[in-house]
């Protein structure tokens, strides 16, 4: 039985509890956070676990195995750093650190003293990000020419963090799970209406090989919630609406296909129109599976594909977007 602490009981904490809490093979022992209310609130639905203040008293325990860390980004080096030096697993909430150099050291003690580092990449374990990457591995879309996601809402402002590091470590862990190849380079551009400190609303372009292209579009000033991707390729094109509440993914038989005249330079565009497929999907909370893949890896010794190397990458193009917003859009190479 995997026992496990949890650091954080605010927005994310109380989701990790209720899925940890249900999934086999582990128990949650102590819940921490700042906040008396929401200690209380965690005792009152959790009955059976202490509570405390300390993060600490979590960290130093000697009967937790695990450490489920739902803290604003800025704190999670430190804890993450500590929990890693007292023999604990972790699970992170994205992203792992506001630095790769933060990040680097984290993936070389985790693998120093053989534990789990575990991202909280949890698109990764939806259903539909396992079909998309089914649909691609049979290279139903054919070669890939871009990916382009819209992810906005409203009322979203962080503390310690801009709306890149709020929005994109989902697209940036979704590109890196899906395509096999990596971005050569990065550019970024973004607006503080406020002028907080803090870009509110950005777009970021990513540059693979063979002009492969992913466009990101983040936003904290709309007016409704999106969350849409689109893969497009040669045969096929694919749509991901995830705000829909059926048929989220849509497989279009539509393209272009392009020739050149023998007798003319002129180039000839065919547009390809045709059937709409609809996969089903199989509805699971993410988090649920996630949860379960945590306790799976700690046990077999497996390594997780959200794991820390995954995350160091993630707030590696992060890194590179700032680079590329501070220096006016310039592409940034990774």
């Amino acid at each position: 039985m995997i026992r496990l602490g949890v650091i954080g009981y605010g927005y994310w904490g109380p989701n990790l509890v209720r899925n940890f809490n249900a999934t086999p093979g582990c128990v949650i022992m102590t819940i921490c956070d700042l906040v008396e209310e929401n200690l209380a609130k965690a005792k009152q639905s959790y009955s059976f676990v202490k509570v405390t203040k300390n993060y600490r008293d979590i960290i130093q325990a000697p009967d937790i195995d695990a450490v489920l860390i739902a803290t604003p980004v800025s704190s999670h080096f430190t804890i993450a750093h500590e929990a890693l030096e007292n023999g604990k697993h972790i699970f992170v909430e994205k992203p792992l650190t506001l630095s790769v150099k933060q990040a680097q050291i984290l993936v070389d003690l985790a693998q120093r003293k053989n534990l789990k580092i575990m991202v909280d990449h949890t698109f990764l374990f939806t259903g539909a990000i396992k079909c998309i990457k089914k649909v691609l591995a049979e290279e139903t879309l054919g070669k890939l020419f871009y990916y382009d996601s819209t992810r906005i809402r409203l009322g979203a402002f962080q503390d310690d963090v801009d709306v890149i590091w709020d929005l994109a470590p989902h697209d940036f862990s979704i590109l890196d799970y899906l395509i096999a190849e990596k971005p050569l380079a990065i550019s970024s551009q973004g607006v503080d209406h406020f002028e907080t400190g803090r870009i509110n609303l950005a777009s970021i372009f990513l540059y693979y090989p063979d002009n492969f292209v992913a466009q990101i579009r983040l936003n904290w000033l709309a007016p409704l919630k999106i969350r849409q991707i689109l893969l497009s390729g040669q045969k096929k094109m694919l749509v991901w609406d995830d705000v829909e509440a059926d048929e989220k993914i849509k497989i279009y038989d539509a393209g272009v296909d392009i020739k050149t005249s023998d007798n003319r330079r002129d180039i000839l565009v065919d547009y390809r129109v045709g059937d709409v497929l609809s996969p089903h999907i199989v509805r699971k909370e993410a988090l649920e599976e996630e949860a379960k893949y945590f306790v799976h890896c700690i046990n077999t010794g497996t390594e997780p594909l959200n794991n820390g190397q995954a995350g160091l990458r993630v707030v590696k193009w992060l890194e590179a977007s700032d680079l590329s917003l501070k220096n006016g859009g310039q592409r940034i190479a990774l």
